[in-house]
This record gives structure tokens, C-alpha cells and sequence, in this order.
């Protein structure tokens, strides 16, 4: 890239900065549910629409893809926003707090969106600077399996990409940081569902049951032993019950007890024998009681698995843009991300941008009613695509 194309990302990014403010306000203003964002879609393709240089499409229902070719040949690099809202009443009190009742953006979704729109619109103005292609890919249902990007890359909007990249705005870390992790970042997401199936009756005759309550009990118990004793401490694992549900009143043993919860990992051999040693002890703690289940195990998304070249690029990115200071080199965590679905087609690698901001009372987790970012992440955001696009294409 050229020292006056240098200049004018620069100057263009600090121009869209308001832009992607207001198109972050909005979009949290009015969020939508995975698979019912019909409305976001629709403002993010006539935004696109009034930038230039960009051809739009509809993979699917409610995702939108833009691509912005080059007057240069060269490789084709993928950015990717999710846009789908939680079903969350929101608590906070500010101006564009959601107009949805019990819909809310709780996890940053519509940030990830305004940045890509910021970088959709400077680059649109780069066209003779780019080499190769740049497609904008907006997701649709990151939050519900079995996710948007799953069917985007399925209406083939991975075929020709060199290579994927994408972030997640992260209260976690302060405003200002940029978090890069090489390999594993973050984990399989696997659900379970449970049934331990007894015989009820009154309370207080308990010997004329099969308690499912006590034996589900000792079944949540048992289960933690897969992580203490039956796995390497050197693997990542967690197998968390999350619902436990049986039971009417107080003088009634239920005949049936529910168990749900999540299994995350990382390796692909221990993902596939932890069903099988859960079912293991189900069966061994019922039967020992007399009681009898049905188990069902689903795979979720794939773990994100960052390529390390391209981690390396998003690396030194940070360092040029942003000096040494901001650089966050993160271990994984065992959250789940459906981005996995297009690092299965070219070599990709997410990252974070800092959201968090505790002077000014910025702190709440993802997935909180109170949940927020710190707006001058946006630009860091939008600063990072744009400059790691023309390191990638050149």
C-alpha cells in the first residue's frame, strides 16, 4: 500500500467513526433473534447499497454479503460479523436501549456489525488499493446452534476464499487492548439432556419409590468426576449441569427428574469419549437404584482453532497500528463461536477487541441485562480490519 493510500486510510477511518457510533445505536436500538433478523438485514444491505463498489447478495434469509473487487488480482479475504440479539430484557437506561421487550444485543453483535459496516465503507473508497477481493460476510444466528455461519458457508459463500478473519468485541479486557491467541481460542460448545426415570409416590413413604431426585443428584455429582479423575489435568474439559428439573410440590416424589447442561473442549479424541463415559455413569448410578433413563448428547460447534500465519499477521497488525502496549496475547477460553464453520474451508483467525471500561463503570459480562461496550472500541475495531486487509492482500 501506497504512503498516500496510508494517509487516507487513516484519514477515512477516522471520518467513519461517528458513522459506525450511530449504526451501533441503532442496531441495539432494534435487535433482532437468531434467525429472525430480517430487519437488521435489511438496513445493513441498503447501507452497503449506498457506499459504491460493492455487489450485494442474500445467502440466506437474513445474511448479507457484500464483495469489493480490486482493480488488482490477488487473494480473496473474508471479514465476518455476527448481527443476532439475545432473548434478554434489557436493564440499561441509556437513550438507544432496545425497543424490543425481552430482545436485547447482550454480547456486542450489533458493534461487530457497525465496525464491518466502517470497514465496508472506507474500503469502498480504496478500490484501486486493493488487490485480489474483500468479502464482508454478515451472520445471521451466532447465538443458536445450529448457527447462520454453518448454512452461509453451505450457499457457498467460502468458495475462492484464501482466507477468513473476524473478532468479538470483549468486556472482558479494557478498551484499548487487542487479544491474539495462537491455535485453540476457543471451545466446542456440546449440549446434553438427561431423563433419570424413577417411580413416584408420597414423601414421606419414601421406600415405595425410586427417588429420581436423589439418584439425579448423585448422577450431577458423579459426572464432575469425568474432569477430576477420568481426564488428563493437562486437557481442557468442562461438563457443567446447568438444569435440574423434577418435582410439584413438597410431599411429592417426582417420577422423573431433567438434567441439561454443556460440555466444552478443545481435542477432538476426548470430545468424542466424553459421551460415552457420561452415559456410563447414568447407567451404572440408575440401574444400581432401580431406575432406568434416556440420554441424548448433541455436537455443537467445531472449537475455534486459529492458523497460526494468519495469527501471526493479526499479530504484528496490532503492534504497527496500535504499539506493543496493546497487544494482549490471550489463553483460550471455553466459550463457543460458529466462526469455526468457516475456518473449515480456508485458514482463518479470530480475535478480540476490548470493550471494557471500569472507570466508567463498564464491567457487566456477556449475556448480562446490563451489559454494554465502550464506543471508542469501535474504532480500534474498524482500524484493525482495515489495516490487516491491506497486509493480508499485499
Amino acid at each position: 500500500m501506497s504512503a498516500d493510500a496510508m494517509l487516507n486510510v487513516k484519514d477515512l477511518a477516522d471520518e467513519v467513526k461517528e458513522d459506525v457510533i450511530r449504526w451501533r445505536r441503532h442496531l441495539h436500538e432494534n435487535p433482532e433473534l437468531s434467525f429472525q433478523e430480517e430487519k437488521t438485514a435489511q438496513f445493513i444491505y441498503d447501507t452497503l447499497a449506498s457506499f459504491g463498489n460493492l455487489e450485494l447478495s442474500r445467502p440466506t434469509k437474513t445474511s448479507v454479503m457484500a464483495r469489493l473487487i480490486g482493480n488488482q488480482p490477488g487473494k480473496v479475504l473474508a471479514i465476518r460479523a455476527d448481527m443476532d440479539a439475545l432473548p434478554i430484557q434489557e436493564e440499561n437506561t441509556f437513550e438507544f436501549a432496545s425497543k424490543n421487550p425481552g430482545v436485547m444485543h447482550a454480547c456486542g453483535h450489533d458493534g461487530h456489525t457497525a465496525m464491518l459496516l466502517g470497514t465496508a465503507k472506507v474500503l469502498s473508497q480504496l478500490a484501486s488499493e486493493i488487490k485480489g477481493e474483500v468479502r464482508f460476510f454478515f451472520q445471521h444466528a451466532e447465538e443458536l446452534f445450529p448457527g447462520g455461519a454453518e448454512e452461509m458457508v453451505q450457499a457457498g459463500v467460502m468458495d475462492g476464499v484464501d482466507l477468513v478473519i473476524g473478532t468479538h468485541l470483549w468486556s472482558p479486557i479494557e478498551k484499548g487492548k487487542v487479544g491474539i491467541s495462537y491455535g485453540p481460542m476457543m471451545a466446542a460448545p456440546d449440549t446434553f439432556h438427561i431423563t433419570v426415570k424413577g417411580k413416584g409416590g408420597h414423601a414421606a413413604l419414601p421406600h415405595d419409590t425410586i427417588d429420581s431426585i436423589a439418584i439425579a443428584a448423585q448422577v450431577v455429582t458423579n459426572l464432575q468426576h469425568i474432569v477430576s479423575r477420568n481426564t488428563d489435568p493437562l486437557d481442557n474439559l468442562v461438563v457443567s449441569v446447568t438444569q435440574f428439573i423434577g418435582g410439584t410440590t413438597h410431599n411429592v416424589i417426582p417420577g422423573s427428574v431433567e438434567l441439561c447442561g454443556t460440555v466444552r473442549s478443545f481435542d477432538a479424541k476426548l470430545r468424542e469419549a466424553v459421551p460415552g463415559k457420561m452415559e456410563q455413569i447414568v447407567k451404572g448410578i440408575t440401574s444400581a437404584h432401580g431406575a432406568s433413563y434416556d440420554f441424548k448428547y448433541v455436537n455443537g460447534y467445531r472449537p475455534v482453532i486459529n492458523d497460526e500465519q494468519v495469527t501471526k499477521v493479526l499479530e504484528e497488525t496490532v503492534l504497527e497500528v496500535f504499539g506493543e502496549e496493546a497487544l494482549d496475547l490471550m489463553r483460550p477460553n471455553m466459550g463457543g463461536e460458529d466462526f469455526s464453520a468457516f475456518q473449515q474451508k480456508a485458514p482463518g483467525a479470530f480475535f478480540y477487541v476490548g470493550a471494557g471500561n471500569r472507570e466508567m463503570g463498564i464491567t457487566y459480562p456477556h449475556h448480562h441485562a446490563r451489559f454494554t461496550i465502550d464506543e471508542d472500541a469501535l474504532e480500534i475495531g474498524v482500524k484493525m480490519f482495515l489495516h490487516a486487509t491491506f497486509k493480508f492482500l499485499n
